[in-house]
């Protein structure tokens, strides 16, 4: 036996020294980041897959959950704002509204959600091996992005029922609006996930502003319902600036044909790619957070 491990460790001495862990500066960094997580793209693949089985394990509908609960949504919210408060009077196709903005919000809320917990609920295999970290809060977007896929087919079914299917141009706005959502989310979940690492209770305060987060975006309420209520320039600017208010406004011109009449804000896309732009810088922002924290995450955890 001792021989055996003799051998082992001789074997080992001989190999030469691979440097693992994160290198130094914003673009060697980044790029050398990149690198790791193409190199480990199989195990991505591996954790999304992971991922999406764990959260239906042992249940009897499987991925179907991922489907009912924004369909549960809409019904609360088409019948007690619709309905009883009377919004689907002023918001035509009121039905096709709200779940186009709970399609667009249910990819942004579940990749922050679940990417800000993502080191802290692997943290037996991050202790244990080197591996890009970078990867988890990633497989947590891979596996939103499954969900949200599932509901895009829904939503586009929905506008085939209804008789008002999205044709021409407007489809621009699909890979805009979805780019923006994307790496915004990616540019939290990378932040908050390494500072969750340090500060259990940002998972908590997630939850508070996400809430917060989704009433300041025109789901359940239309933009020119805002227009005609906030009369300050200045606030309405401020209301813009959310990248995911814009976002969500992008997927509305997309499928919310029933709203072609409606008022909505001028320069969309100029904005959907200001924000687009700015949401990359704040990835790369983030990343470095991330790779400067990344260190201790072993100790912390």
């Amino acid at each position: 036996m001792t021989t055996i491990a003799d051998e082992r460790a001789a074997r080992l001495a001989g190999q030469p020294l691979h440097v693992t862990g994160p290198k130094p500066g914003l673009a060697a960094g980044t790029v050398g980041t990149v690198r790791d997580v193409w190199a480990h793209r199989e195990l991505l693949d591996m954790l999304i897959r992971r991922e999406l089985k764990a959260r239906y394990k042992d249940s009897t509908l499987g991925f179907l959950w991922s489907l009912l609960r924004p369909l549960a949504m809409l019904l609360i919210y088409y019948i007690a704002l619709g309905k009883f408060l009377g919004a689907a009077r002023a918001v035509p196709s009121f039905a096709i509204f709200i779940y186009t903005g709970l399609t667009a919000w249910g990819l942004f809320s579940e990749t922050v959600t679940t990417g800000t917990g993502s080191i802290v609920g692997n943290a037996g295999l991050i202790k244990k091996v080197y591996l890009p970290r970078e990867i988890f809060p990633l497989a947590s977007l891979g596996s939103s992005l499954f969900n949200f896929a599932i509901q895009l087919v829904v939503l586009f079914t929905a506008t085939i029922v209804a008789g008002q299917v999205p044709t021409g141009i407007r489809w621009l706005y699909l890979p805009l609006a979805l780019a923006v959502i994307i790496v915004w989310a990616l540019a939290w979940s990378l932040l908050l996930s390494a500072v969750n690492v340090f500060l259990r209770d940002v998972q908590y305060l997630v939850e508070i502003a996400l809430m917060i987060a989704m009433w300041a975006s025109p789901i359940v309420y239309a933009w020119h319902q805002v227009a005609s209520t906030v009369h300050s320039d200045t606030i309405k600017s401020l209301y813009l600036a959310n990248p995911v208010t814009l976002a969500v406004l992008g997927f509305q011109r997309v499928f919310w044909v029933g709203g072609d009449s409606q008022l909505s804000p001028g320069g969309l896309a100029g904005s959907l790619w200001i924000a687009l732009a700015v949401g990359a810088v704040l990835v790369l922002v983030a990343q470095r957070v991330f790779a400067r924290l990344q260190g201790n995450f072993a100790q912390e955890l």
